[in-house]
């Protein structure tokens, strides 16, 4: 703030942001993708704080009440985030300069496809379903499509739930709020905790656009960038359908081994469309 009110010295402008800049990429760079969300929770909170101090400097009340609540808020989120991958954030933000954030052991088995009328025919004719979503159907903003398949599902006697992982999409609470925005009541949407256990009960668990939250290596993997990190164990049950834009892999760089495992399905595309398809041919089954 003192260098803006200083218009003498523009020059001083522009080194600020620089330096500014190249602190910023020196700290995200070496920090690995499945940490990304609990950093940038993390920077909300430093940019609430920075606004705070502006406002001491020139005096505005304003700035100083909205700098504290925004860096309490973000500071909130980034302890909420850091206690659901389960990991300090001092280990989050120093690790990864040591060597950390390695790719994980090599998956060994194929990949094996579904097509929209046999993931259909799988949830017409199963008593329970999971669905699992995340950011990918935020992106594809497949919400409403996922409760209109949802509510069809219901009305031919399966039982729906929603599990959510706490860092699903990019920050606490963001798939819920999509499916609250569709219309989906509050009691069929579990946190992991709730709902980790069911999956063993389940005839098919559907994934939407989710990846890291439903990998099996962060279990037993040691090498790799998740160990660790709660997760929701869809692999436990008895059918696994995953719609996925393509075969990438998730936040964190490495592969699903989830994806391998012989109960485990794939149906390619866009989750809206995708969705769409599946909701007329279950339309078609009656």
């Amino acid at each position: 703030a003192m260098i803006v009110m200083a218009p003498a010295q523009p020059a001083l402008i522009l080194v600020f942001f620089a330096i500014a800049l190249l602190l910023g990429l020196i700290v995200t760079l070496p920090i690995g993708g499945a940490d990304m969300p609990v950093v940038i929770s993390l920077f909300n909170a430093f940019t609430g704080l920075a606004v705070g101090f502006e406002g001491y400097v020139l005096g505005n009340p304003a700035l100083i009440i909205a700098g504290i609540v925004v860096g309490a808020a973000g500071t909130l989120l980034t302890q909420l985030m850091a206690k659901a991958m389960n990991r300090p954030i001092s280990n989050i933000l120093f690790t990864p300069m040591t060597g950390g954030g390695g790719t994980g052991e090599a998956i060994e088995g194929t990949l094996k496809e579904l097509s929209a009328i046999d993931a259909a025919a799988m949830m017409r004719y199963a008593g329970k379903v999971i669905i699992v979503p995340g950011y990918g159907m935020a992106v594809a903003h497949a919400q409403h499509k996922v409760w209109e398949m949802t509510s069809i599902l219901e009305e031919a006697g399966v039982e729906v739930k929603f599990a959510i992982h706490p860092v699903a999409g990019r920050m606490p609470g963001h798939m819920n709020v999509l499916l609250a925005e569709a219309g989906v009541p509050y009691d069929k949407i579990f946190d992991l905790e709730e709902i980790n256990g069911e999956f063993g009960q389940t005839d098919v668990a559907l994934i939407i656009g989710a990846n890291d939250v439903v990998n099996p290596s962060a279990r037993t993997d040691k090498s790799s960038p998740i160990y660790g990190m709660p997760i929701l164990n869809a692999d436990q049950a008895q059918n696994v359908i995953v719609i996925k834009r393509g075969k990438g892999t998730g936040y964190s760089g490495v592969e699903n081994a989830l994806f391998y495992t012989d109960n485990c399905r794939l149906l390619y595309g866009d989750a809206q469309p995708i969705t769409g398809q599946i909701i007329q041919h279950l339309k078609a089954m009656g």
